[in-house]
């Protein structure tokens, strides 16, 4: 892959970090108001309410954890050479799906084969 490409990569890569960063920490904060309230809530319509408000976020930041690891591999791939080629076929990924997802371990061959095979 050309460097300026793998640049141009990574930078939008640390971008995406950054972001998803910056939503946890956020998140954090509202799961950590959510908690406080608990102490003050007054039935059980409100606790039921505030856990299925703390269930969300647990869920959405389990989800934006997934998505930082596939960043930070990524990255390493870029690193190591790696980046660019299918894990499964060690094809090379067209750069329209790179760009499309920067965090790209498959073709996409490989990954709708894989798709299929997991419905």
């Amino acid at each position: 892959m050309e460097k300026k490409f793998l640049d141009k990569v990574e930078k939008t890569l640390l971008a995406q970090k950054k972001e998803i960063i910056s939503s946890l920490l956020s998140d954090k904060a509202e799961f950590n108001e959510i908690a406080d309230g608990l102490e003050h809530s007054k039935d059980a319509v409100d606790y039921a309410s505030d856990d299925m408000d703390r269930n969300l976020l647990e869920v959405l930041g389990s989800t934006e954890l997934k998505r930082l690891r596939s960043i930070d591999s990524a990255i390493s791939r870029i690193k190591q050479g790696k980046y660019g080629n299918c894990i499964k076929c060690g094809q090379t990924i067209p750069k329209s799906r790179l760009e499309a997802m920067p965090s790209a371990l498959m073709c996409i061959e490989c990954k709708s084969a894989e798709e299929r095979k997991n419905r």
